[in-house]
């Protein structure tokens, strides 16, 4: 399991790369490309579109099941990944470069501060999600 240090992670294992000017990259972690096992769709949402903290704002599906992915951050979406919606499994082979799903415009960057560091997110895996 690949966890990144200049990377920041929510508890629905999604990380976050600020980029600058108020703009994020956001990607599903290697851990949960991992959980969820081969990905062959992806549903994302439109240029222009607004994701809210908490709510859905794309889907993944692997093995005929679909999973909502919720948004850490609020803001407006400013590019998709078309790469992924053509080749889910770049999400699988390269869940931090290749495999990115949107970036956004910020609405405010003290959505950063309610994620957790790297250091943070491995425990929160260990802790949550491994068997002791």
């Amino acid at each position: 399991m690949l966890v990144l240090d200049e990377l920041q992670y929510s508890e629905d294992h999604i990380w976050v790369r600020y980029e600058e000017n108020h703009t994020v990259t956001l990607g599903i972690t290697d851990f949960a490309q991992l959980q969820l096992g081969n990905l062959n769709y992806v549903e994302l949402p439109n240029e222009g579109d607004e994701i809210m903290t908490c709510e859905c704002f794309a889907s993944v599906e692997c093995s005929r099941l679909f999973n909502d992915i919720y948004a850490p951050v609020c803001g407006q979406v400013v590019s998709v990944n078309q790469e992924v919606i053509d080749n889910p499994a770049l999400i699988n082979y390269s869940p931090y470069t290749q495999g990115w799903i949107i970036r956004a415009k910020l609405f405010s960057l003290d959505d950063l501060d309610l994620l957790m560091s790297a250091d943070d997110y491995e425990e929160y895996i260990l802790t949550k999600h491994l068997p002791t």
